[in-house]
């Protein structure tokens, strides 16, 4: 296998049952949801033991994307070979019925909240269909303390202290580390993070799951020291503009976990790997990838690694498309 040439790599979608989650994935992806239940989350790249993603198409078709690391490391990450044992980022779609958990996600500070292994998570959501009840909660609101949090969460009045958004869909919200954050009431998002899965939750909305008949184990404590209740950065982000032709291409998020950008057009573009892996995620439309001698079919909803050694591909529009472009910053 360590001889076989690399090439870009498609995954199917993991689909997660979630307590919150609703019925509207298939609207996105081409892969079928399981038959019962709310299914809030499909990992449609990812590196963890838990549920690792496999190769869909080629000659590397069931080998998981740890698998290809391993064999093909300086191949598939270029410049950041040396830096990842795991690939870093954790790709999914979240369909959020109900409201999530309000919760938090610790970063390096403090380190003894983070388990062996684990990375910090800062994330960030490209909203893709919102109802009249969508909401995102991401930050607190001015002069909330710890104190105030503690006493909110006893009388259930939480909300009245959060930062809310009533999201449309092409939003861009990013959520650094330590961010207090939930969303819910019919929103459909596309996350990236960092390959991270710990999460402590502040506040469950009075949830109980149906496969337990009980609420969800609170995390307060660990919740409220991964807090940073100084950080502004989170919230709605300002697209930036780059290029118009041939591709409408603005930048989404810049942070030194990842890099996103929605690129919009009809005609063929030129997509430079730059010495890392780059990650297309088609949310509109589809076309073609096409990088030698070979073409690949993109679809919506599709997840798509470029591995460093590819270059340069073109992506050839079948008419309008939406793409999101993502990298890990060298």
């Amino acid at each position: 296998m360590s001889h076989t040439p690399l090439y870009p790599l498609r995954f199917e979608p993991i689909y997660q049952y979630r307590l919150w989650g609703g019925r509207h994935l298939p609207d996105l992806l081409s892969s079928p949801l399981p038959n019962e239940g709310p299914i809030g989350e499909a990992w449609v790249l990812s590196d963890r033991d838990d549920h690792p993603s496999q190769v869909a198409n080629g000659p590397l078709k069931g080998q998981t994307v740890g698998t290809v690391m391993q064999q093909f490391q300086s191949q598939l990450m270029g410049r950041l070979a040396k830096r990842f044992l795991r690939f870093p980022l954790l790709l999914k779609f979240l369909d959020a019925r109900e409201m999530l958990s309000v919760q938090v996600h610790p970063g390096y500070p403090p380190a003894k909240l983070l388990p062996e292994g684990e990375a910090p998570k800062t994330e960030a959501w490209v909203v893709l269909q919102a109802g009249r009840e969508s909401r995102v909660y991401a930050g607190l609101k001015p002069g909330t303390t710890a104190d105030v949090l503690r006493q909110s969460i006893t009388h259930k009045t939480l909300a009245d202290h959060l930062s809310s958004i009533i999201p449309k869909p092409g939003d861009g919200i990013f959520i650094p580390a330590g961010t207090v954050h939930s969303l819910g009431g019919d929103v459909v998002v596309f996350e990236v993070q960092q390959n991270s899965d710990v999460t402590f939750r502040l506040y469950d909305w009075g949830h109980v799951d149906d496969k337990t008949g009980k609420p969800r184990r609170l995390q307060v404590d660990q919740a409220l020291a991964c807090i940073d209740f100084v950080d502004g950065a989170a919230g709605l982000v300002t697209p930036v503009a780059e290029t118009k032709t041939p591709v409408e291409r603005e930048r989404l998020f810049d942070c030194d976990a990842f890099r996103l950008w929605r690129l919009r057009g009809e005609l063929p573009f030129t997509i430079a790997t730059e010495g890392v892996p780059r990650v297309l995620v088609c949310i509109e439309g589809l076309g073609q990838i096409e990088h030698g001698d070979d073409t690949y079919t993109v679809q919506r909803g599709e997840v798509w690694l470029l591995p460093a050694v590819i270059e340069s591909c073109v992506f050839r529009p079948a008419h309008a498309v939406s793409l999101l472009e993502i990298e890990v910053p060298a």
